[in-house]
C-alpha cells in the first residue's frame, strides 16, 4: 500500500497512519486463510488423521478472507469520508475490475473448456458464474466443479453494495444510522439463517443424509446469510479510520489475540462439519467473524505487540492466495496424471498438494494477475488525485 502524503490537521494524519506498507500480521493472516481453505479441499488419500480435527474447520479459511475483504475494501472507500471527500466510484471498480476479473476469467475459461480439468464433472452454466449468481441454489451433489467460487459471489455482491450503501449514510445528519444498519445486518442475519435451519430441518426430517447438503443450499452458499465477516471487517475498518487516536490508546494486540482465539474456540464448539446445529446456525457464524476481526485486530498491531517476528514465506503465500484460491482444486485433480497413486497418499500426497498448488499459482499470478495489477497501477497513476490502499 502506498503512503498518503501527511497534512497538518489530524484527521489527515490519521489517515496517513492507516495507508502503510503490508505488513507481517495481515499477510501472516491470509496465508492462514488460503492455507485452511486447501485443507478442507485435501484428497482423501493425503488426509492425515492426526490433523482431521484441523481441517473440519478448514473452511472457516473462507469467513477469515470475508473479515480481510471488509476491512481493506472499508479502509478503502472510509478513508476519502474521512478527509471530508466523496469515495471515486469510478477508481473503486477499475481497482477491484482488474484485481479480480482477469484471473477469474482465466480459471473459468480453464473450467469451461478444459472439462477435464474439473475436479467433478457437473458445473453449473457459464452465465452463473459471469453474473455471480451461481452461489443461489447451489447443490454441491449436482454441480460441484468449481463451486469453491461461491465466496467470490459474496464478495462481488459486497463490491455492490458497500460503496452506494457509505454515500447514503454519508449524506444523513444522524450518524447513528450506520450503527442501525450494522445491527440490522447482524441480527437480520441471524434471524434469517434461525428461521432457514427450522425451515430445513422440517423439510429433512426422517431424511437420512439430506441435511448437510440441503443447509449447504439454503444457508451456507447465500449471500444473505454469509454477510457476518464483512461486516465486522468493515466496522474495524470504521473503527480505525474515524477513532484512530482512541485504538492508539486502548488497542491491546495481545488481548485482542486472546480474545480473538476465545471467540474462535467458542464458535467452533457450536459446529460439527459445515452443517452445525441451531445454535451455531444463531450465533457461530458472527463469533467467528467476531474472532477473526480481533485476530485481524492484533495483526495490524504487529510489531508493537510482538516486535518484528514473523513467519517465513507467508508474504509469498498471502501474495499468490487469490491466484491460489481459484486453481488448487483444478491442480489437485491432475496431480494423478503426474504422480503415482503411492505419491499422493499420506505425508508425501500432502506434500505434493500443497507443493504442486502453490507453483502452479505462482504461475498463474506472474502470468495473469501479476501483468492486470501493474496496468492497474499505472491507470491509477494517471487518473488519481490521492491513492488507494493496494488491496
Amino acid at each position: 500500500m502506498e503512503t498518503l502524503i501527511a497534512a497538518k490537521d489530524k484527521t489527515q494524519s490519521a489517515v496517513t497512519h492507516i495507508a502503510v506498507s503490508r505488513a507481517s500480521g495481515p499477510d501472516l493472516l491470509r496465508a492462514i486463510a488460503i492455507l485452511l481453505v486447501m485443507s478442507w479441499h485435501l484428497p482423501r488419500a493425503a488426509r492425515l488423521e492426526s490433523l482431521e480435527g484441523l481441517r473440519q474447520f478448514g473452511w472457516t479459511g473462507v469467513d477469515l478472507f470475508f473479515v480481510l475483504s471488509g476491512y481493506l475494501i472499508g479502509t478503502q472507500l472510509l478513508k476519502p469520508i474521512v478527509r471530508g471527500q466523496v469515495p471515486t466510484l469510478r477508481e473503486f471498480y477499475l481497482k477491484r475490475s482488474l484485481r479480480i476479473l482477469p484471473t477469474f476469467l482465466v480459471a473459468l475459461a480453464v473450467y469451461v473448456f478444459v472439462p477435464a480439468l474439473r475436479e467433478v464433472p457437473d458445473m453449473k452454466p457459464a452465465w452463473r458464474f459471469l453474473t455471480f449468481t451461481m452461489n443461489f441454489g447451489l447443490d454441491f451433489r449436482q454441480s460441484s466443479a468449481f463451486s469453491h467460487a461461491w465466496s467470490l459471489c459474496v464478495e462481488e455482491h459486497f463490491y455492490l453494495v458497500l460503496p452506494a450503501m457509505l454515500l447514503v449514510l454519508n449524506r444523513l445528519r444522524w450518524r447513528g444510522w450506520a450503527m442501525v444498519v450494522a445491527g440490522f445486518v447482524l441480527f437480520g442475519g441471524m434471524l434469517l439463517r434461525a428461521m432457514l435451519w427450522l425451515h430445513v430441518a422440517d423439510a429433512t426430517a426422517g431424511s437420512a443424509g439430506e441435511f448437510g447438503p440441503i443447509y449447504m443450499k439454503e444457508i451456507y452458499y447465500p449471500t444473505y446469510c454469509r454477510l457476518d465477516g464483512l461486516l465486522f471487517g468493515v466496522l474495524l475498518a470504521a473503527y480505525r479510520c474515524f477513532h484512530l487516536d482512541h485504538w492508539r490508546k486502548y488497542a491491546d494486540p495481545r488481548a485482542a489475540l486472546l480474545v480473538g482465539i476465545g471467540a474462535i474456540a467458542l464458535a467452533s464448539s457450536m459446529f460439527h462439519g459445515t452443517a452445525p446445529p441451531l445454535p451455531g446456525a444463531i450465533f457461530g457464524y458472527p463469533l467467528f467473524a467476531f474472532g477473526f476481526a480481533c485476530l485481524l485486530s492484533a495483526s495490524l498491531d504487529w510489531e508493537r505487540g510482538f516486535g518484528r517476528w514473523s513467519v517465513p514465506g507467508a508474504g509469498a503465500i498471502a501474495t499468490i492466495s487469490y491466484s491460489l484460491y481459484l486453481s488448487h482444486k483444478m491442480t489437485s485433480h491432475a496431480n494423478p496424471w503426474l504422480f503415482d497413486a503411492e505419491d499422493l497418499a499420506g505425508v508425501r500426497g500432502l506434500l505434493i498438494y500443497y507443493a504442486s498448488s502453490i507453483a502452479v499459482a505462482a504461475v498463474l499470478w506472474l502470468v495473469v494477475e501479476r501483468p492486470f495489477l501493474l496496468l492497474r497501477d499505472r491507470l491509477l497513476q494517471r487518473s488519481q488525485r490521492v491513492p488507494l490502499n493496494s488491496a
